[in-house]
């Protein structure tokens, strides 16, 4: 079953950038805009994770925070705080409510979700999957090991997030800006040309002789990780 995470927001964009993105790495998605709604909510059903806006309309995040550490029902949930207050009072002030992380707006989404994950990871360790597979390529998130068909393959650290980046979402074509959004971050301002030099060089790693290329190149569109690939067949015996 996926992890369950909701999401407390009102702004609508940011809403749909984390959904879409979360989404993406399996975990179920539930949004609310309001704070008061988002309480309603934890009454029904409590998520593996929150991610809490401190400004809501309705009840305040800050508010909501203090009062899901006061039920017991909720009392260790996790939850993030979003918040577009840097200063080191605002950070204190949020964390001693009861947040296990503070970030703040703007934020960059990679980061955001390794927090998420390495929060689970330490809420709920038996539930945080560290093992990607696709065909015949493991990768493990803990060690930082890739194999294929069993044998370890070296990877540099910029392919090992490329890949990593890519199997998160099998089949789903991610342009060059997206890349460089999702493995670099937004904040690193190099060519998009780099992600083709980066692509050749996972290529040239995880690549066998007789053996399918996993990365589907879209021409004017980027790369995916072909969700048809398998690795090959055993021959047939001959008769």
């Amino acid at each position: 079953m996926a992890m369950r995470i909701l999401i407390a927001e009102d702004e609508e964009s940011l809403t749909l950038l984390l959904r879409y993105n979360l989404e993406a790495e399996g975990y179920e998605v539930d949004a609310v805009a309001r704070g008061d709604e988002a309480e309603l909510r934890l009454r029904e059903q409590v998520p593996d994770l929150v991610l809490l806006d401190w400004m809501l309309p309705g009840l305040s995040g800050i508010e909501l925070c203090r009062r899901i550490r006061l039920r017991r029902e909720t009392e260790r949930l996790p939850v993030i705080m979003l918040t577009a207050r840097g200063e080191e009072g605002d950070r204190v002030r949020g964390l001693a409510t009861g947040a296990d992380d503070y970030v703040t707006k703007p934020f960059s989404v990679p980061e955001l979700l390794a927090r998420v994950r390495a929060l689970l990871r330490r809420a709920k360790p038996g539930r945080v999957a560290n093992l990607l597979a696709a065909g015949d390529i493991e990768l493990d998130r803990e060690t930082h090991r890739v194999r294929r068909a069993g044998k370890e393959l070296h990877l540099g650290p910029t392919e090992f997030k490329l890949l990593e980046f890519l199997m998160q979402s099998p089949g789903r074509v991610f342009s060059r800006e997206q890349l460089l959004d999702g493995v670099w971050g937004r904040d690193v301002y190099i060519d998009e040309r780099t992600v083709d030099v980066h692509v050749g060089r996972l290529r040239k790693a995880i690549s066998r002789p007789r053996s399918p290329d996993p990365i589907r190149t879209v021409r004017g569109a980027g790369y995916a990780l072909d969700e048809t690939y398998a690795p090959p067949s055993p021959p047939s015996p001959e008769t």
